[in-house]
């Protein structure tokens, strides 16, 4: 397997001294940093950069024919973008307080120490990121389409919420900082993921695992690996899946489950970027971007003690919130349409006709299963389905289930102390209340009093003589 490149773009190195370009370059390779390349020439630099973007560059001022200063002040006048970081021996206050006034990134003192090098160069790299994803959201917030928009074709939406929603992906998925996906059961967290890797330009794979009901055992072997000899039976080595996720990224979904010793694991990998496989003394490095996902509300988490909260702050670098299906129900028509052919294929039928009553019906409900509890009713009313219309009892049976099981539906992470119903200043009349309860359910049923009675909790007789005294006294 061939080992990616980090970063994208390459870190320039220029030393008159073959002996320094080759420390400084081992150093990053063993930290990770593996796309470098060397200048021993300082005539050679401007003439690199022309051919060759760079993420960085490492500068040394002490060379024969054109000196770092010049160079500096070259780069930073053709190349403003280019972070530089200034490697010298030189050790006078005065020199580093001119490179910083000249737009030097750093100024780091030789003989280097390896943790400042790879840190200061870790910075940057950071920095450019930073940077890239901000020209990103600047673009898409002066855009109301999306740049690729096959990326996003399995997550079946016209609601602006999603639409804002990816465009954000569109942003950020070219970073290799984590990604948080939150959401409640059903709406697709995966599916978002799968959209980030797909936009991310990575040349790995998509690797999945569900951290729920993983021991602290369990989760180290499946995510990490194991050596031979680690515990009895593990007669040969095995690579965890974070190793199958090299060059690509590795989905880790319910991570609100995790037990706290499995969260400290999880905070080194994202930290520190390595990991120890079972049984092993060294660690390696990981080379897969991580997008986490959970149905819980991380702050209930936190205020419990049941989550850390460094690994929340980690986790949090880019937090994505898909909204539940009761909060788009303009979707409900598209997705109706969608999952009624899919589950005829799927059936080996014809796609029935449906009842006029039905999305006024599907509106009226609020999906704690979501998307997902969606899909599955459509395919079991097509299942019964016979002859003639589509019938409403297979869905009515299964909204009045859940309506009964499901209680109180939780909340979204924007609005968790916010009441159902907000006011101004005065209060409205009972009377007046009544009446815009009466206008807003009938909106969202188009019109059909049944299903409007029911969301109401009155019987159809009791509905419709309050319409027709509204009609009377408007």
């Amino acid at each position: 397997m061939n080992t990616p490149l980090h970063p994208l773009r390459p870190i320039m190195i220029v030393d008159d001294e073959a002996s320094i370009l080759l420390a400084i370059d081992t150093t990053l390779q063993m930290a990770g940093l593996n796309n470098t390349i060397t200048c021993q020439d300082s005539r050679r630099v401007m003439d690199m950069l022309a051919e060759n973007p760079v993420e960085l560059m490492l500068l040394d001022l002490n060379m024969p024919n054109v000196d770092g200063h010049r160079l500096l002040d070259d780069v930073r006048l053709e190349y403003p973008d280019v972070p530089v970081i200034i490697v010298t021996g030189a050790v006078d206050v005065e020199t580093a307080v001119r490179c910083i006034k000249a737009g030097a990134f750093e100024y780091i003192v030789k003989p280097v120490e390896a943790d400042r090098l790879v840190t200061a160069v870790n910075r940057a790299v950071s920095y450019q990121e930073l940077k890239r994803e901000n020209q990103s959201l600047r673009r898409h917030m002066l855009r109301t389409d999306l740049e690729n928009p096959e990326a996003f074709g399995r997550i079946i939406t016209r609601n602006r919420k999603m639409i804002l929603l990816f465009q954000y992906v569109e942003s950020i998925a070219t970073t290799s900082q984590p990604v948080l996906v939150q959401g409640e059961t059903g709406v697709g967290k995966e599916l978002i993921a799968r959209a980030i890797h797909c936009l991310s330009g990575l040349k790995g794979g998509f690797v999945a695992v569900n951290a729920a009901g993983l021991d602290d055992t369990v989760f180290s072997d499946t995510l990490f690996g194991h050596v031979k000899g680690a515990y009895t039976g593990a007669d040969t080595p095995r690579g965890g899946l974070i190793e199958q996720a090299e060059g690509g990224t590795l989905f880790l979904d319910e991570i609100g489950d995790l037990t706290p010793v499995s969260q400290v694991k999880l905070l080194r990998l994202l930290q520190e970027g390595e990991y120890f496989p079972l049984g092993a003394d060294v660690p390696r490095s990981a080379k897969a971007r991580i997008v986490a996902a959970t149905n819980h509300r991380l702050s209930a988490l936190l205020s419990q003690g049941r989550f850390r909260k460094d690994l929340s702050y980690r986790l949090q670098t880019h937090r994505i919130y898909i909204p539940p299906l009761r909060e788009r129900l303009d979707d409900i028509p598209q997705l109706l349409d969608h999952f009624l052919a899919d589950a005829a294929s799927r059936l080996n039928k014809s796609t029935p006709p449906v009842p006029r009553e039905l999305e006024a019906l599907l509106s009226s409900y609020a999906y704690p299963g979501n998307v997902r509890e969606l899909e599955s009713m459509v395919f079991d009313a097509v299942s019964r389905h016979r002859s003639g219309v589509l019938s409403l009892d297979t869905f009515k049976s299964h909204i009045s289930r859940g309506e009964s099981s499901s209680g109180a539906l939780p909340a979204s992470p924007a609005s968790d102390a916010d009441p159902p119903i907000t006011f101004s200043h005065k209060l409205p009349t009972i009377k007046h209340a009544t009446r815009i309860l009466i206008e807003e359910a009938m909106r969202r049923t188009g019109g059909n009093q049944s299903l409007a009675a029911k969301i109401l909790g009155i019987s159809q007789q009791a509905l419709s003589k309050r319409l027709k005294k509204q009609q009377r006294c408007p």
